[in-house]
């Protein structure tokens, strides 16, 4: 596994210096890497949702690939800055949904049903969440990035301690502090 990490990073540094074969090599091996991220998200969404993992994951990989001057510096970059991309997708998505059927009138839930995604209220409460995310960036934006990396991005404890550089008990206590303050914050404001 440890390779496969090397030899990703070698490749994206490649591919960052303009060595388009780099991103023919990568192409295989990040796109399952995407799935796999994609997929721990999307198994959170209700039966006969719309978007399946296989879109989400062709939105990302082309919007990622696309980038003229992306700067890749490792492994861990690249799968942050997707998980990033993957929730604004996913955000955008269910802001038009919201809007379409539901004339953008925001809706009160709580986080543990926002994490759930309910198939009531899901575009209502990715968007809550997507708010609640950028008031707590704005002053801690290490613990909005431990909820980006977990729910958007499906990491595990580990794995979004390695991205981060931090303990993966650090990482714990981040996700629990976060989940608090985002409940308390959609509960309080009636997001």
């Amino acid at each position: 596994m440890s390779e496969n990490r090397q030899e990703i990073s070698f490749l994206l540094e490649e591919w960052s210096s303009g060595n388009q074969s780099a991103l023919d090599q990568l192409m295989p091996i990040i796109y399952d890497e995407l799935r796999r991220v994609a997929h721990a998200y999307m198994k959170r969404e209700r039966a006969g949702h719309t978007l399946q993992t296989t879109a989400l994951v062709n939105e990302a990989y082309l919007k990622l690939v696309n980038q003229e001057r992306a700067q890749w510096h490792n492994r861990k970059h690249f799968f942050a800055v997707s998980a990033q991309l993957m929730r604004r997708i996913l955000v955008d998505r269910a802001r038009t949904k919201n809007y379409q059927k539901r004339g953008g009138g925001e809706q009160t839930v709580s986080l543990d049903k926002a994490l759930t995604i309910s198939a009531d209220n899901q575009a209502a409460e990715i968007i809550a969440l997507d708010e609640a995310l950028k008031e707590l960036s704005a002053f801690d934006e290490r613990k909005s990035q431990v909820v980006e990396l977990r729910y958007f991005g499906g990491l595990s404890v580990e794995e979004t301690a390695d991205v981060l550089k931090i303990a993966p008990v650090t990482v714990r206590r981040d996700w629990t502090a976060a989940k608090a303050w985002l409940y308390s914050r959609i509960k309080d404001e009636g997001f």
